[in-house]
């Protein structure tokens, strides 16, 4: 127990709201078990909800950074770029991809990170950009060692219905997500296992629930998650601990580039064939897309919560096996995995999209013809 109490002591325990609103919790316990319990009673019970609360808000003592060093995916835009530039400043040897070494992200990290910072040029689709990547890695570690794979790199290129999606589209998200982390994992194991380190990967929630719309995204997010749960129990015996950092919605330059958006619907329209865009109707993939765009308006411009997730399950001495930074998380899995079916259903399409009734099925519309 005197162990135990030590290491809460010297263990991270920030003053902010979380821990304000444990003390007021444990004041009004305080309180009640005055008047309820008889003082040796009162006093086990108030001291294990205060172990347990503490316990809980206290962080984790860290590995210290010494010459670690951390590949980091997608490091053009959004969460890959901000955790390049903290975890440069905080020492690390950093590897950042890049889909072009000149785009934007890419030139904002050549001029504000240390040169420890080594930019590469890799597209997860194209196999010789992962071997060029992998030969890199392995000539540049060799005195420190690779500690941590962070994969971030990710894609979703629509946002409309399942029938209404190209199979394109699913199989370009599982290319980039899926097959691309596969491969880049697999070719660093060796570096990760002689150094016993650190896999993490960005995934998404709607990977564990049914998003509207999303679904070539959510499919390939629910694959990689699985693949990392795997690789968690496999490689345990190695020492390697793996993590998933599901987020929720953040304003990112990918999510929020409404023209980006906006070309994706032109050409989801040109190429949709006749005979769907006169079940659906293209006003119903307008509405879609107006939709997709106005629950943008909740996502958080603060990327830090993500970023601090990813430093965490880099550098805890036990990490944790899911992270779920962002407003709202907590209550949509309590609804996703305790409400009845129809209630999550209504929830998601509240929360995010939606639908109106196509075209077809419009009163006053002729009806889809018969299924023969």
């Amino acid at each position: 127990a005197a162990r135990a109490l030590l290491q809460l002591l010297r263990s991270d325990l920030r003053l902010g709201r979380p821990l304000l609103a444990a003390l007021a919790l444990l004041a009004a316990l305080d309180w009640l078990c005055q008047r309820l319990l008889p003082p040796p009673a009162a006093l086990v019970v108030l001291a294990a909800a205060g172990w347990i609360a503490l316990s809980r808000l206290a962080r984790p003592p860290r590995l210290p950074v010494a010459t670690r060093a951390v590949l980091i995916t997608g490091c053009d835009t959004g969460f890959g770029k901000e955790t390049a530039k903290k975890l440069d400043a905080m020492g690390f040897m950093v590897l950042a991809t890049v889909l072009d070494l000149n785009s934007p992200g890419a030139l904002e990290l050549r001029a504000c990170c240390s040169p420890r910072l080594k930019l590469l040029e890799m597209d997860l689709t194209k196999p010789e950009d992962i071997s060029r990547v992998l030969e890199f890695t392995k000539a540049h570690t060799t005195g420190t060692g690779l500690w941590g794979l962070v994969n971030n790199a990710g894609l979703n290129s629509v946002v409309a219905d399942v029938e209404l999606s190209p199979v394109a589209t699913f199989r370009n998200c599982m290319e980039v997500n899926f097959f691309g982390a596969l491969e880049l994992t697999k070719g660093l194991l060796p570096l990760l296992r002689h150094s016993r380190g650190r896999i993490v990967t960005v995934g998404s929630p709607a990977g564990d629930m049914p998003y509207p719309c999303l679904a070539a995204y959510g499919t390939s997010k629910a694959a990689v998650a699985l693949l990392m749960d795997t690789f968690g129990c496999e490689l345990l015996p190695w020492g390697i601990k793996v993590s998933i950092i599901q987020p929720g919605c953040f304003k990112t330059e990918s999510v929020t580039n409404v023209n980006l958006w906006e070309k994706r619907k032109q050409l989801l329209l040109a190429n949709l064939p006749g005979e769907l865009l006169q079940a659906y109707g293209e006003d119903y993939i307008e509405h879609l897309h107006g939709q997709f765009l106005h629950s943008l308006r909740m996502a958080v411009p603060d990327l830090s919560p993500v970023v601090d997730a990813i430093i965490d399950a880099l550098l805890a001495a036990r990490p944790r096996r899911r992270y779920y930074p962002g407003r709202g998380l907590l209550l949509m899995y309590f609804i996703h995995h305790y409400l009845p079916e129809g209630l999550r259903r209504r929830f998601l399409q509240n929360f995010f999209i939606s639908h109106c009734l196509p075209r077809a099925l419009r009163p006053g519309q002729a009806g889809p013809a018969p299924a023969s």
